[in-house]
């Protein structure tokens, strides 16, 4: 075997733990110095690298996107995976939400995932939207967040766009196409014989802002123009 690409934080962890010596590609993990991935971005060390999920601004954006398309909107509920979610990354999203007046009400939900009782935990708090923190969990479980969004009427703006492929209000992150094209250049470059320590993990550059209108419409959401004209994708 020449190299291994680990699709997300826990696969590449599980690859990690199971070789030192096999070059291993990860293409979007969310936080890989926080998760002990790699030593830092700069200088990996060991036989992994690859690419970040994460964006030091991406919390701040997308709570600014979230009080952009609710007005009003003050109370926050997040849900978070605490085997996936970095230290670094809450900080972050803790840091945002204060300088934009927000309270936080964190929504941790662990294995076997009673997503039904978080989202009833949101309703008692009177949350008045969602975020969800990048989990590959969450994106396996994505229709069945979504559908409780819905139900409960929490508008939510999520990590990446097969949220709102699935129904959710909004999605903000990096493009996941970029990521993974970016990814088989890291592959290529091991190929031939560059090490995994010499090759610095990337943060990402190309993020995409995707809206499903029907989302919003089934939520008595009117979207503002300017919140519209960003965006990179309008889903009818």
């Amino acid at each position: 075997m020449d190299v291994i690409l680990a699709v997300g934080g826990q696969a590449a962890a599980v690859a990690q733990h199971a070789t030192r010596t096999i070059p291993i590609v990860f293409p979007a993990v969310a936080d890989p110095v926080g998760q002990g991935l790699v030593a830092s971005l700069a200088q990996p060390g060991g036989n992994i690298t690859g690419l970040s999920f994460q964006d030091p601004e991406l919390m701040g954006k997308r709570l600014e996107l979230l009080q952009q398309a609710v007005p009003g909107v003050t109370r926050v509920a997040y849900l978070w995976h605490a085997a996936r979610t970095s230290a670094h990354v809450l900080q972050e999203l803790e840091t945002a939400a204060r300088a934009l007046g927000m309270q936080l009400q964190p929504v941790e939900v662990r294995d076997p995932y009673p997503f039904d009782q978080a989202f009833a935990t949101m309703a008692e708090a009177h949350a008045d939207a969602l975020i969800t923190l990048p989990s590959g969990v969450f994106a396996s479980r994505r229709t069945q967040i979504v559908d409780l969004a819905s139900k409960t009427r929490l508008p939510g703006i999520f990590p990446d766009r097969v949220f709102a492929d699935a129904g959710g209000l909004m999605s903000y992150g990096p493009s996941l196409t970029a990521t993974y094209h970016r990814a088989a250049t890291y592959v290529d470059k091991i190929l031939k014989g560059a090490k995994p320590a010499a090759l610095p993990a990337e943060q990402p550059t190309k993020f995409e802002l995707v809206i499903n209108l029907k989302a919003a419409r089934a939520l008595g959401l009117t979207l503002p123009p300017t919140l519209l004209f960003l965006a990179d994708e309008v889903l009818q």
